[in-house]
């Protein structure tokens, strides 16, 4: 073997096509853009969507929905899930720091105590917003709720 008859690996390299230098190229004449209008001249642009004049999927397809920019999200905890914290944490206050040094919701998140479940522990509750039923509930149990 020398540097004579060295060859790169077959399949490696491929022809480039030369378009525009004539018909002998096989790519010459409209150099593979097809016949007249805009698309074959330089600097043409179509804009996104365009379909060639038929109506557009975004315009053929109905708008509907809104989204309202001064909705509240609430992180929901049930009363049972509340209980459950109370015994496994030995908790007598509930409160958003309590809450997010256990991992039970993050930094900034609202809370909102809903009524599914029963509680028995006496607790005292500071969060955003609680149901009328959960409410009555933790008061029974002879706890109080503070909605911060």
């Amino acid at each position: 073997m020398n540097l004579s008859n060295l060859k790169p690996a077959k399949g490696s390299v491929k022809k480039v096509k030369r378009i525009g230098r004539g018909q002998g190229s096989g790519h010459g004449g409209t150099s593979t853009r097809g016949n007249k209008g805009a698309g074959q001249r330089s600097g043409t642009k179509v804009k996104r969507g365009y379909e060639g004049g038929q109506m557009p999927l975004q315009r053929r397809v109905p708008k509907h929905g809104f989204k309202n920019p001064f909705r509240k999200e609430f992180e929901v905890i049930n009363l049972d899930r509340l209980q459950e914290l109370a015994d496994k944490m030995k908790l007598s206050s509930v409160d958003h720091e309590s809450l997010s040094k256990h991992g039970i919701i993050s930094k900034n998140d609202r809370v909102k105590i809903l009524g599914r479940g029963e509680i028995k522990s006496k607790l005292e509750v500071k969060v955003n917003a609680v149901s009328e039923s959960a409410k009555k509930a933790i008061e029974a149990a002879g706890g109080t709720v503070h909605l911060v």
